[in-house]
């Protein structure tokens, strides 16, 4: 008998233990973002006061399904390389359900890569490259602002109705510089076939020799130009050009430029008349956006710049999908995700399920000086559905998912 009690008394006992505690629910759903905070911050910190923005927002009204939001924020400092290793970590050691983020081209390609290996859902909130979401697409991948083809065709739109036939072009020579270059000059051949490319520098990224690349530019003999060119490279690249008088009775179609992160260093030094895509934050009518300028400007203290509205949309969509989906597998949140309707403070935006493109649209204007700052003027908000390849274009590029 007393044997007996004993074989009682282990089976007992092994069954508590392999039941173990009741299983208690993770308390927090975990997204990993990733981004080159150090590479790049004039663009990355208004992104992370964006997304912190956001989250305070969705958990103070209650998360989604009761649970917390919680984001496990890592810097590539702008390498591929770290970026796909910190992406790692975020899966197989942190339990992260969802992958976000990333701002360079080429690392934005990284991260998507690895998200298709994986099967792990990655929301792209700012590399622009078309591969992302054509060539190199992927079922796990889905892209928030609007790529180089679309804001190229908002350009080119403008560039068309200039008198210009002779044009080069100064891009940084990698992903995001080949892919806008192609795409603009595509689509401006397409409506003026008498357009010629008379000149073109490729300048690394960050590394630009401004004075030269000005002065090769100016050989060439172009009327106009279109510059791909952004941060401290377009800083020094005005300011070499205006030296040379590289831009004295030419057009400048520039992307980017006239965003507050690329306009504020160039302060009374801003070129006037250049044509831009950027992000004129206190002169946007836009209803949802009055609301977020106003939380902003409240928590921070200080305008927001497009990073600020990328990094704000991009965690509103991961919650929105997250919310949709009502799990957390990653087939069901790329399910969700296509074609779902998201608000941000350019409006209500769709992700396409073909492409897995947002609708996101940009701004296009004029740079101007106004008290001593670079600003933009004559703007009108270009909807990115207007923009966007076809879809026989799409499925002539995209891989199947």
């Amino acid at each position: 008998m007393k044997m007996f009690s004993a074989i009682v008394s282990t089976i007992i006992l092994f069954a508590g233990l392999a039941g173990g505690p009741p299983a208690v629910a993770d308390e927090t759903i975990k997204i990993g973002e990733i981004n080159s905070y150090s590479a790049l911050p004039s663009f990355t910190d208004p992104y992370r006061k964006g997304w912190r923005l956001a989250l305070e927002e969705i958990n103070a009204a209650g998360g989604v399904d009761g649970k917390k939001l919680e984001v496990i924020s890592k810097d590539d400092g702008g390498k591929p390389a770290d970026a796909v290793t910190q992406a790692n970590e975020l899966v197989a050691s942190d339990g992260v359900v969802m992958l976000a983020g990333t701002f360079f081209s080429n690392i934005g390609l990284a991260v998507s890569d690895y998200a298709k290996q994986k099967k792990i859902m990655f929301l792209a909130a700012e590399p622009l490259t078309d591969a992302i979401t054509m060539s190199k697409g992927n079922r796990y991948t889905f892209r928030l602002r609007p790529g180089t083809y679309e804001q190229a065709a908002m350009l080119a739109d403008e560039a068309a109705k200039l008198p210009a036939k002779k044009w080069a072009t100064i891009a940084p020579n990698y992903e995001y510089g080949q892919s806008a270059v192609a795409a603009f000059k595509k689509l401006l051949s397409a409506k003026r076939p008498d357009v010629q490319w008379v000149g073109e520098q490729w300048p690394p990224q960050g590394k630009i020799d401004a004075g030269a690349v000005a002065e090769a530019i100016a050989k060439t003999e172009p009327d106009a130009i279109f510059n791909v060119t952004f941060g401290p490279d377009l800083v020094k690249l005005v300011r070499e050009g205006e030296t040379r008088g590289l831009f004295k009775d030419r057009s400048v179609v520039s992307l980017l430029s006239g965003e507050p992160e690329y306009l504020d260093p160039l302060k009374d030094e801003t070129p006037v008349g250049w044509i831009v895509t950027g992000y004129p934050w206190n002169a946007v009518s836009i209803p949802d956006h009055a609301a977020f300028l106003k939380a902003y400007q409240a928590k921070y203290d200080d305008y927001p710049r497009l990073g600020s509205v990328v990094g704000y949309s991009t965690l509103k969509s991961a919650a929105a999908i997250l919310a949709k989906a009502h799990s957390t597998d990653s087939e069901k949140l790329v399910g969700a995700a296509e074609g779902i309707k998201v608000d941000t403070p350019f409006g209500p935006i769709t992700f396409r399920a073909i492409d897995h493109q947002s609708t996101l649209g940009a701004f296009v204007g004029k740079t101007a000086l106004k008290d001593g700052k670079g600003v933009m003027v004559d703007v009108t908000y270009h909807d990115g559905a207007n923009s966007m390849p076809s879809e026989a274009d799409v499925k002539a590029q995209r891989p199947p998912n």
